[in-house]
């Protein structure tokens, strides 16, 4: 007698049942309106990392050394700003004191004040923060602190703010190559600064690289504003094939100011606690070579700054393209191939770190900035299939919840971003090579805990508390004239 796989069955009849919903074909001249937000959203995480990233290259010009020449004929040594390690570490952390308050805030406030709104608000105080870091800089080491901290704050809402966005948007099967689109302008933002930021500082002085990031993002803001809406239903340049087919595939977003949250069943649930352990794996790896990476380089090289902007910026460049690769390979995966969700996110997430975990400790034993550099670029590389794994997870196990999870998932994946710095300030305060190699060390292991975590309690399953939630409050209910076949994919589009 044959023994049926009950779950995969259903796996498989969620997967067929999807793929009735298929997307409408496009070409360029009628480019689908989820992709422009893609696209928008690109641009506005390049903007949010190069916001972000711009104080690691500029400090670097902040406390170099210069020689000078004086009047007497003796030659000296000057710094614009003579801050220590330790001063450096507590201000390439202060951003992160700002950030790590407003995650659930954020998540709380985008289905209420609108999530397009939010996240646009978020860059554009940023934006104007920045063009005023120089003035700040030349008052004191405190009150830059505080503008870097009035960053995070501000900054601090656009991730749960976009998630709640493509919990209107992201049809279930289109999730992984959206939201990897979207993410990868972090990466591309960060490549782009790290090497334009460099010669900025090399050629114009430091300064300019606020100027510079600063302006570029109030351009994208305007555009943000222009293009982008709150939902398919108030976008009147959408297609009615792409209307059509979003609201099948989505159902009708239910008012989401009347959203009861189940706070105890989010905070007691395995696989919420798995994503978020896997979010802080990866910032830790992430924020560390992200605020540090500069300063490495010109601790272990006699390179100058332009050129250590530029190697700083190819482990990035890495995992930006592999983001994107890895995004369509996971859709593809569960689309073409109906490979349960729950498996490709952990193929993907566990995968990444054991990866990283290899290649940080083979830095960790390297002795020269050539060998160091690649298995730098091969470790942060693979963190971008690990963000088609964990960073998808919210809206495969709570989409109406996803923007808050997502707000508790960052505000502890932040906690790396404050004390990472910090911890590698007092590793590396001789800039001897042996210190370098403890940080990565830290690193590793802490990669390794995360795909152990990950690979344990991890599900791509619509959770049964968030299934009900929707049920009982009609949250994704079908719309008149559904058929029964779209309503059981809404109860079963997270297996």
């Amino acid at each position: 007698m044959a023994v049926v796989n009950l779950r995969d069955t259903r796996e498989s009849a969620a997967v067929s049942t999807s793929l009735a919903c298929s997307p409408p074909t496009w070409t360029w001249t009628s480019f689908p309106r989820r992709y422009l937000i893609a696209v928008m959203a690109f641009f506005g995480f390049f903007n949010i990392y190069s916001l972000r990233v711009n104080l690691s290259i500029a400090i670097v010009a902040m406390t170099e050394n210069r020689t000078t020449i004086h009047a007497n004929g003796t030659i000296g040594y000057d710094q614009d700003f003579p801050w220590s390690s330790k001063e450096q570490g507590l201000l390439l952390s202060s951003f992160f004191y700002g950030y790590i308050t407003t995650q659930l805030l954020g998540g709380w406030l985008a289905p209420k004040m609108g999530a397009g709104k939010l996240y646009g608000l978020g860059i554009l105080t940023t934006a104007i923060l920045t063009l005023l870091t120089p003035l700040i800089a030349n008052v004191g080491l405190a009150p830059l602190v505080a503008i870097r901290i009035l960053e995070g704050i501000f900054e601090g809402v656009t991730f749960p703010a976009m998630h709640a966005l493509w919990s209107r948007w992201a049809p279930p099967l289109e999730r992984s190559k959206l939201v990897t689109i979207a993410y990868s302008g972090s990466y591309f933002g960060t490549v782009v600064s790290m090497g334009v930021c460099g010669l900025l500082a090399e050629y114009l002085g430091w300064a300019s690289i606020f100027y510079v990031s600063g302006t570029f993002a109030l351009l994208w803001w305007v555009l943000w504003f222009v293009l982008v809406k709150e939902s398919p239903q108030e976008d009147r340049f959408i297609k009615r094939a792409e209307l059509d087919y979003i609201s099948n595939c989505l159902g009708v977003t239910a008012n989401q100011h009347t959203l009861h949250v189940p706070w105890k069943s989010i905070l007691t649930s395995l696989p919420v606690w798995a994503t978020v352990v896997a979010h802080f794996a990866e910032n830790w790896g992430f924020y560390t070579l992200l605020t540090q990476l500069p300063t490495f380089l010109s601790d272990t090289s006699e390179l100058k700054l332009d050129k250590t902007g530029f190697l700083a910026a190819i482990p990035y460049l890495a995992m930006a393209i592999v983001v994107q690769c890895g995004g369509q390979l996971a859709d593809w995966l569960r689309s073409r191939w109906r490979v349960e969700t729950t498996k490709v996110r952990k193929i993907f997430t566990c995968g990444a770190f054991v990866a990283q975990t290899v290649f940080m400790l083979a830095t960790a034993y390297t002795h020269a900035v050539t060998p160091a550099i690649i298995c730098l670029t091969v470790a942060v590389g693979f963190g971008g299939f690990a963000w088609s794994g964990f960073s998808v997870n919210h809206l495969d196990i709570a989409p109406q919840f996803a923007s808050l999870i997502m707000g508790l998932s960052n505000t502890v994946a932040t906690v790396p971003g404050i004390i990472s710095p910090m911890i590698t300030g007092y590793i590396v305060q001789n800039k001897r090579e042996e210190g370098w190699h403890t940080v990565f060390m830290i690193g590793s292991m802490i990669y390794l805990t995360g795909a152990s975590f990950y690979g344990f309690g991890a599900s791509g399953k619509l959770q049964a508390w968030a299934d009900q939630s929707s049920r009982s409050r009609n949250v994704f209910a079908p719309q008149t004239g559904e058929s029964e076949t779209t309503a059981f994919l809404q109860e079963t589009d997270g297996e």
